[in-house]
């Protein structure tokens, strides 16, 4: 993340993604697969790194070998792309509204306080040990049991996560790069899908 002044001095925080280029590795349409949508690909590696049938996919386009493949429904230009086409980041236009999703941040196992919010014990009336405690979790003679989803201390983050309505500030089409205004899922380096 960075930030971006405007000609009055405003600051807008922005989160720079590097988007693309990203290369058409399918089209889905109704007659074939029952469902329009593009597949993209992102990210070169070697061909060692991929299995024999997605590097006859990329030998048959003859494009170089892609590590992320991702379809995407009501793709706007779906009618003029083709298998083999390279798509950059002109395809946005600043002041673009787009929803950004991707993996959160995984933060392991952690208590009810970190996880859910909870207040935790009080600090003084003779307790030492209660303090980012859940308190009571279940009840006694009926049901006899924990309900089902209650909040509790277990793994937190590493789910995916949409951000909608996040305003496109800034283009530059000869570096691949989206400036959009907030913060987006995921730690630095991580793969997000934008949509329009």
């Amino acid at each position: 993340m960075t930030r971006v002044f405007t000609e009055n001095g405003e600051a807008i925080p922005v989160t720079v993604i590097q988007a693309g280029p990203c290369y058409v590795t399918a089209v889905r349409s109704i007659e074939k697969n029952g469902y329009e949508a593009v597949q993209l690909g992102y990210g070169e590696v070697t061909e060692k790194a991929l299995n024999k049938p997605k590097l006859g996919l990329f030998k048959k386009l003859n494009i170089r070998p892609l590590r992320y493949l991702k379809e995407f429904r009501y793709f706007p230009e779906l009618s003029s792309v083709k298998p083999g086409d390279e798509l950059r980041v002109d395809v946005f236009e600043v002041g673009d509204y787009v929803k950004v999703s991707g993996k959160s941040k995984g933060k392991g196992f952690q208590g009810v306080v970190k996880r859910h919010g909870f207040g935790g014990g009080p600090k003084t009336h003779g307790q030492s040990d209660r303090l980012r405690a859940p308190g009571s979790i279940g009840q006694s003679s009926y049901p006899s049991r924990v309900l089902k989803g209650t909040r509790m201390a277990g793994r937190t983050g590493n789910k995916n996560v949409s951000v909608t309505n996040l305003e496109i500030v800034k283009v530059d089409p000869e570096n691949n790069i989206l400036m959009v205004r907030g913060a987006v899922p995921g730690a630095r380096n991580g793969i997000v899908y934008i949509t329009k």
